[in-house]
């Protein structure tokens, strides 16, 4: 049974949110909230978390196969990163790498996105693994090689928008 604390605000007027504090999940709700519809709205919120963080066991050593897989289909396995993995402290990029030692880190906020998002995400980083000296038409060409790159990019612009 997962160890919930509902949080009432007077100051919230509509939203719930959710997050983790240690092994305790934290929901914060509006405090004139009808309690069945409080009710409600917590235990959806808890199975959404419970299934993202089931989604988030995506480890390094799977991120580094992911990454590996996209090296080979779009890059001719040139991009070799030394590691791959989910980092918490990035909360206005995507993702970021440094080509000297090959580490490739893609912040958590990618996590829930689309497959097709994440993995556009990844290649992007591993471009710059290929392609030194940033944002180059010749980067920019070995990352069109994503048949979905555009669309990605909109994405996460929309999404950027809403943060």
């Amino acid at each position: 049974m997962e160890d919930v604390e509902i949080r009432r605000s007077a100051r919230r007027r509509r939203t719930v949110q959710a997050r983790r504090e240690g092994d305790r999940l934290v929901v914060m709700v509006p405090a004139g909230l009808d309690p069945t519809e409080e009710q409600r709205l917590v235990d959806s919120l808890v199975a959404k978390v419970t299934a993202r963080e089931q989604r988030e066991v995506l480890s390094g050593d799977d991120l580094l196969g992911r990454a590996a897989r996209l090296s080979a289909r779009y890059l001719d396995g040139r991009a070799r990163p030394s590691s791959v993995r989910w980092v918490t402290n990035q909360h206005a990029r995507w993702g970021s790498c440094t080509p000297s030692t090959g580490e490739v880190r893609i912040s958590h906020h990618v996590r829930d996105l689309p497959e097709w998002v994440v993995d556009y995400v990844l290649l992007h980083e591993l471009v710059h693994l290929v392609v030194p000296g940033g944002h180059t038409p010749e980067f920019w060409q070995e990352l069109g090689r994503f048949p979905r790159a555009e669309r990605a990019r909109g994405f996460l612009e929309g999404v950027a928008h809403q943060r």
